[in-house]
C-alpha cells in the first residue's frame, strides 16, 4: 500500500498561464487559472500544475552548471508534423538533427534564458 498518491507534477514558471497554454495545446486539456499564481492542466493525459516562481532560473541546456530539472517525454504518430506544430506553439529545438533517431529534444517556451 502507498503512503501518498500523486496529486500533479509542478513546473515552476514566470508566467503559469502562458505555460499552461502551450501545455494544453501540445497535450489537451484546459487551464484552470486561481488567478493566484497557480493554473492546473485538467482533463490532459498527467496531473500537471504551474506556479509562479519569482527569479526562476530555468535550465541551461546541455550545461552541468545548470542542468535541466527534469523531462516530460511525449509520444507522436509523425514527428515531422509534431515538430512543426510545437514549434509554432514556441518551443525551442535543442537536439534534433539527427532524423534517423527515435526522439528530438525541444524546450518549452519558459525554460531557456
Amino acid at each position: 500500500m502507498s503512503i501518498a498518491r500523486l496529486g500533479s507534477v509542478v513546473l515552476d514558471c514566470p508566467d503559469p498561464v502562458a505555460l499552461g497554454h502551450f501545455y494544453a495545446e501540445l497535450l489537451g486539456g484546459e487551464i484552470e487559472d486561481d488567478g493566484d499564481g497557480w493554473v492546473d492542466l485538467r482533463g490532459g493525459p498527467a496531473p500537471l500544475a504551474f506556479q509562479a516562481a519569482p527569479g526562476h532560473t530555468p535550465p541551461k541546456w546541455p550545461s552541468p552548471e545548470r542542468s535541466q530539472q527534469f523531462h516530460l517525454d511525449v509520444l507522436v504518430e509523425d514527428m515531422d508534423t509534431a515538430e512543426e506544430q510545437v514549434l509554432a506553439l514556441g518551443a525551442t529545438v535543442l537536439d534534433a538533427a539527427d532524423r534517423s533517431r527515435s526522439f528530438r529534444v525541444y524546450a518549452d517556451p519558459n525554460a531557456l534564458d
